[in-house]
């Protein structure tokens, strides 16, 4: 029992190996979760769910057992965690730790909808399974890099975002005083006026509210032009942000190389004078 238990664990907890590589068990587990997902999203369409109303209640239910059982081997499995805890504070711990909770959340989010009626938004908790999974083992340093990046850059996205808030809030203002009293459902007012700055900020440009005087199109292209040039802002800000992040991995991993080179050098010479102590050991002979 102890053996199966243990090779439970290391097949369904991430970063139990070693290698920290996702094992074939939780590389199934992601498609069915991914799949489970998908066939939560295709019976919201009440074309496809008219016909195959029964098809998705059988793979729900099975989706639900499936997850349930891999619930119910992690609580198992959890007592092989390492600690001079008990087995059952170990699962205990494991229960209430966030992994578990989003565990226990997947399943009651996959049996709910046999319950309640309409729970398709409960069902897209499984994806937070998948970014658990990647939470953990080799996509941990990735994440962390990307986190890293991310913050190094802070300031500049705040600047950027003020930035962009100004923008919106003038030419929601310019709106508003050219195009006020000719549209007033659109532009009757600033509030009223900010929806169209923003979509035109945004470069989406819906369409459904457009100025119709020549100072109001004047704005309306400054705030486009503005947009374009926004919107670059921060892409090239996190994209500097990535490139130095994966540069300091390199020279990181070029620096560990050389200190293992170095080391091996360390342990060559050593292996060599042990070796010419011992030759001159049997050469002196008894």
């Amino acid at each position: 029992m102890g053996a199966f238990r243990k090779h439970l664990h290391n097949q369904l907890f991430v970063g139990a190996l070693p290698d920290g590589r996702l094992t074939l068990t939780n590389k199934l587990l992601i498609l069915v979760i991914l799949l489970a997902v998908a066939t939560a999203a295709l019976a919201t369409e009440p074309g496809i769910a008219a016909n195959w109303h029964e098809a998705f209640l059988v793979m729900e239910l099975a989706f639900g057992v499936i997850f349930l059982l891999e619930y119910l081997a992690r609580v198992f499995a959890a007592a092989e965690e390492p600690g001079e805890s008990s087995a059952w504070a170990k699962r205990w711990r494991f229960i209430r730790s966030p992994i578990g909770l989003i565990d226990l959340a997947v399943v009651v989010s996959t049996l709910m909808p046999l319950i309640a009626a309409d729970a398709a938004m409960l069902r897209t908790i499984r994806l937070v399974r998948v970014l658990a999974v990647m939470k953990f083992g080799r996509f941990n340093r990735a994440l962390k890099e990307v986190w890293g990046a991310v913050t190094d850059r802070a300031d500049d996205l705040i600047v950027t975002v003020a930035l962009a808030g100004m923008l919106v809030l003038f030419g929601a203002t310019a709106l508003y005083m050219t195009e006020g009293e000719l549209q007033p459902e659109e532009f009757g007012s600033i509030p009223r006026a900010l929806w169209w700055s923003v979509i035109t900020l945004t470069t989406v440009g819906y369409g459904d509210a457009a100025p119709i005087t020549a100072l109001g199109k004047f704005f309306a292209s400054l705030q486009a032009l503005a947009g374009i040039a926004l919107v670059a802002m921060p892409t090239g800000i996190i994209a500097a942000a990535f490139s130095e992040a994966m540069q300091r991995r390199r020279d990181q991993q070029i620096r560990e190389m050389r200190d293992h080179l170095e080391r091996l050098d360390e342990v060559d010479e050593a292996v060599e004078a042990k070796i010419a102590a011992l030759e001159r050991t049997r050469n002196q002979g008894p």
